[in-house]
């Protein structure tokens, strides 16, 4: 989905059992048909991983951490509200009678909802230069690159030999 713009919270969407990964994908093609990708930004399902043993064999297994439940990162406008409360298997809104409340930033980490981080366009062997930090305007070749830790390492050219740095996303520019 799009871009966020400020205003956009997460709101908890109450929904039948076992339906809300049907919820989920009925409120992202609504969304897409509707091209309602500038307020209702992101629909998740919480899930964590459980170790399960079975006949002497241990394996993962995704559960729902809240069944019945859909998380929306979205802004609330009365456009966005109506798609949401009459998509199939909603039942309403999480807030008192048919105020939508939205989660505090708080609520939203205690939940372990972890902010995507922004896909850098960038591959081994690409040119950067570093904009800020201890090696300002040097030049480099990306060599390795950390989606996870949102880190980089790149060969620069420092007393007239390469020598490896690593720099984070927001000290480097691609050029």
């Amino acid at each position: 989905m799009k871009q966020e713009s400020q205003g956009s919270r997460w709101y908890v969407v109450h929904t039948y059992s076992g339906h809300e990964n049907k919820v989920k994908a009925n409120i992202e093609k609504l969304v897409e048909n509707r091209e309602m990708q500038d307020i209702i930004f992101e629909v998740r399902v919480p899930v964590e991983e459980v170790a399960e043993v079975k006949n002497g064999k241990k394996k993962i297994k995704e559960r729902k951490m809240f069944p019945s439940y859909v998380i929306i990162k979205m802004i609330m406008t009365d456009e966005s509200w109506y798609l949401v409360r009459n998509t199939r298997g909603v039942t309403g809104f999480v807030g008192p009678g048919s105020k939508p409340v939205p989660l505090s930033d708080e609520e939203v980490k205690a939940l372990g909802v972890v902010e995507r981080l922004p896909v850098i366009e960038l591959a081994p062997g690409d040119t950067i230069k570093v904009k800020e930090g201890p090696f300002e305007d040097f030049i480099g070749a990306v060599e390795s690159i950390s989606q996870e830790k949102r880190k980089i390492k790149a060969f620069v050219s420092m007393f007239g030999r390469e020598t490896l740095i690593e720099l984070d996303y927001d000290q480097i520019e691609k050029v």
